[in-house]
């Protein structure tokens, strides 16, 4: 079975929303999730750029019903019919960590789909919903790659998800205390995912 058709051209995503939400120190309502897929061969990790982008959650500030980014993602890529009969890397960038809702959806559509493996870099850990880490070990144990965004992975956003206004060399600007913020949200994240009984 071959892949469903690809998306229209990808848009990028303006310098300041990418700078205001993914700001680990920052605290924005809005969540943004990038995404890109790869196909496994082998060893090799093959990009498929046709399947890279970003959406964001849609609520009523865009006259919507209330939406998690997640699930529209999923809703996305459910769409592109990904060929069974191959393996797919999909990994996603995210400016805050699943809900337990859209975790559950992420667990299911993983266990239907076991030709994609899934990895989820966060800028920060979503705490407002009750059960928050068992949600991430949920993650964890639903073959989930969960990690904290570090540096590398805020500089690798900026350059491949970011529009620079026609500076394509434009250099990441990173925040004070970026990488403080990132090793303490990453020293908090491995203590829930190894600690069963918190």
């Amino acid at each position: 079975m071959a892949a469903g058709p690809a998306p229209e051209a990808r848009s990028l995503m303006d310098e300041q929303t990418f700078l205001d939400n993914f700001n680990n120190l920052k605290y924005p309502r809005k969540t943004y999730l990038c995404y890109e897929v790869e196909r496994l061969v082998g060893e090799n990790h093959i990009p498929l750029d046709d399947y890279k982008g970003f959406v964001r959650n849609e609520g009523a500030d865009m006259g919507l019903e209330h939406r998690h980014a997640e699930l529209i993602f999923l809703e996305r890529m459910a769409s592109w019919n990904l060929d069974k009969e191959l393996r797919y890397r999909v990994t996603c960038f995210i400016s805050w960590s699943p809900c337990p809702d859209c975790a559950d959806e992420l667990a299911a559509f993983l266990r239907e789909n076991r030709h994609v493996n899934l990895r989820i870099f966060t800028a920060r850990i979503c705490e407002r919903f009750p059960g928050y880490d068992a949600v991430l070990r949920a993650l964890k144990a639903a073959g989930v790659k969960v990690a904290m965004m570090t540096f590398h992975e805020f500089e690798y956003c900026w350059k491949n998800f970011v529009d620079h206004q026609q500076d394509e060399d434009k250099p990441f600007p990173p925040w004070d205390n970026l990488v403080l913020k990132s090793e303490e949200l990453s020293q908090r994240l491995e203590g829930i995912l190894q600690n069963q009984e918190e």
